[in-house]
Parts: C-alpha cells; structure tokens; sequence
C-alpha cells in the first residue's frame, strides 16, 4: 500500500479522521488504554494534516472503542457465529481487533467512504461493505440472522435528528426482533454547544450534533419509543477520558454525583417488536 491517500471529506464523513487520529496516538503510547495497530498503519497512510484540524490528540475515541470492544465482545461470546452490522463505520478497525475466526460482519457506509475503507480493510468471505447510509433501509436486505445479529452504531446517533434515529430504531426493531443494539450517546450539554458552534481548532468547527440525551432519559426513551421491554433490557455503560483537553471536564462531572449523569455512555439495548405509540 502507497502512502500519501487524500480524501476528500467534509462534514460529518470527515470526523472519521478525528476518531483515526485518537485512536492512533493512543494505540502508539505504551500506557495506551487500547492495542490498535491497524489504526497506526491507516492513519500513517492518510495524507491529511490532523494536528491543524483536529489538534493534539487525547484518549477519548480509544476508550470509548475499548468500551465498544468489551461489549460487542461479550455479545459474541454467545454468538460466536453471529452477524454485527456496523452503521456509520467510517476507518474504525473494531473488526479487526475482536474477530474471533467465525463472526460475520457487516460494515455500511456512505459510498465514498466505503471506497476509502476499502482500500485499507478490503472485503472478505466473513467481512463485507454496503455502500448506503445508515437511515437508507436497503442495507437490511442483506441481513441474514439465523445464529444472531448485533447492530453496533459507534459514533453515529448524535450526528441524526431524533425522528430519524426513532425510525431507524423501530424499523430495525420491526425487522429484527431479539436482535441488540450497541450505540453511544452524548449529554445534552454537548450537543448544545455543537448547534451553536463549537471550534475544534481554529481551523476545524465541529458538525452539529443535535441529538444529546442525559443517562437517566435512555432507557425510558428507548422504552417510549417501544423498541425495548419493560424488562432490564437496556444496559448504560459510560468510560472515563484517560487524557487529553476533555479529561478536566470528564474528571469533575464524574465525581460531582448530581453531574455524573450528564457525560457520554455507552448503550446495549435487545430489541423488541415494536408497539404502537
């Protein structure tokens, strides 16, 4: 593979540079909280200057994917042979990391990204690409779900308006009953400063993120909504930024009890067929 690849993105296709860009500078640190490798190489291949965008790089992507991996890791310990499909992918190398020799895994994008994965992550017998987005339902026709099926959504929901992500989620929950779901959320603070303008660097302003949701709403909304049961079937996981300019602001509202509820989480929901609302 030929150094110097320069994509084109914007917008939110371009944020899969800043998660590369984290993930990488993690994975090379010896105390780094994940082992990533594959991001090391995508991201030395990449020509793009992170460091003007993005600026100095921090730990939160990485433990936020290692949280990803425990979960999603888990959920294939009982379904060793299961399908994950993997909406919003961008560069992420989770498939790589946990692949367990029998999963299957199906990553779905928007086209000109999948062609930029593709370059880095080709296509396999087990590990295969859809070219759509995520809230274009076609991708649901190439699910095959006899030994189990996880849809992870990494880094994803909060760049959608919430009608959309409750439509997704009901029309997956319709199709798939008993399937899981593995997505994150941000707080409502957050997404706030996003809608009115938030600048990265000087030169990066972040995209608009207009879905931001506190701990303590998740599982009455998913249940609201009637893609969850009444059962303990939604689990809200959070992890802790080891570094980096989001450390200071995760560190206080962790231990400030009233507070700990408005930071980033993790979310493993089973799915049920939905009801009328």
């Amino acid at each position: 593979m030929k150094p110097g690849i320069a994509p084109q993105l914007t917008g939110v296709p371009e944020t899969l540079l800043w998660t590369l860009h984290n993930r990488a500078a993690e994975a090379r640190r010896a105390d780094g909280v994940l082992s990533d490798p594959a991001s090391i190489r995508i991201h030395d291949a990449i020509d793009y200057d992170y460091d003007r965008s993005f600026g100095k790089a921090d730990g939160t992507h990485a433990a936020r994917a290692r949280l990803f991996d425990r979960l999603v890791g888990d959920w294939l310990q009982c379904h060793p042979r299961g399908l994950v499909v993997s909406l919003g992918e961008g560069l992420e190398t989770q498939v790589l990391r946990i692949d367990n020799g029998e999963m299957r895994w199906l990553s779905v994008d928007l086209p000109e990204v999948i062609d930029l994965r593709e370059r880095f992550i080709p296509a396999s017998e087990r590990r295969r690409h859809f070219a759509s987005s995520a809230l274009d339902r076609r991708w649901m026709a190439e699910v095959e779900a006899t030994e189990g099926l996880c849809i992870v959504a990494q880094g994803l929901f909060m760049y959608l308006p919430v009608e959309e992500i409750r439509g997704l989620l009901r029309d997956i929950a319709s199709r798939f009953p008993g399937s899981e779901i593995i997505f994150d959320t941000i707080p409502r603070w957050f997404s706030r400063l996003t809608l009115r303008g938030l600048q990265r660097t000087r030169h990066y302003r972040m995209p608009a993120m207009p879905w931001g949701i506190d701990q303590q709403e998740i599982a009455p909304t998913l249940r609201q909504w009637g893609v969850v049961g009444d059962d303990d079937t939604v689990q809200v996981a959070t992890y802790r930024i080891p570094r980096g300019s989001g450390w200071l602001v995760d560190t206080a509202l962790y231990y400030l009890p009233a507070l700990r509820g408005k930071r980033q989480a993790v979310v493993r929901a089973r799915l049920t067929e939905p009801i009328a609302r």
